[in-house]
């Protein structure tokens, strides 16, 4: 078990990743939450999910950055080495050819923070989720 030194709240996990005190209650308090070096990457892909899905909702869902509409559509967040996109594991299957230099997982893929983002892509996943109803 793990106590955070600044919170004092206790996890399972060394070092695990959570919010001390009050949780962000939009994306831009989420970004602005983050480590300075991320905030760009995450602002990226926030305007480009925008632009994408220009009718979804901006919410935090299971502590995440959702656009939403009537359900989530797609989630996004910030790690250590990475963006994290959620759009679940069809569009990861979907989109898997124009992946192959991302890291991904089941509903999963993971842009690092040493190159640009694929702004059109992640707009084209963005707008497949919304207009399938495959999401996570």
């Amino acid at each position: 078990m793990w106590i955070c030194p600044k919170c004092g709240r206790t996890f399972k996990k060394q070092e695990q990743g959570h919010y001390c005190g009050k949780a962000p209650e939009t994306i831009d308090e989420y970004i602005v939450s983050q480590p300075e070096h991320t905030r760009q990457y995450l602002k990226e892909m926030k305007d480009t999910l925008r632009g994408a899905l220009p009718e979804a909702e901006e919410r935090i869902s299971w502590s995440m950055p959702t656009f939403w509409q009537k359900h989530n559509i797609i989630h996004f967040a910030a790690s250590k080495n990475h963006v994290g996109l959620y759009p679940g594991p069809e569009a990861v299957t979907e989109f898997g050819e124009r992946l192959k230099e991302y890291k991904t997982s089941k509903g999963t893929i993971q842009f690092p923070y040493n190159k640009p983002l694929p702004l059109e892509l992640i707009a084209e996943i963005g707008a497949w989720c919304a207009r399938t109803g495959n999401h996570p």
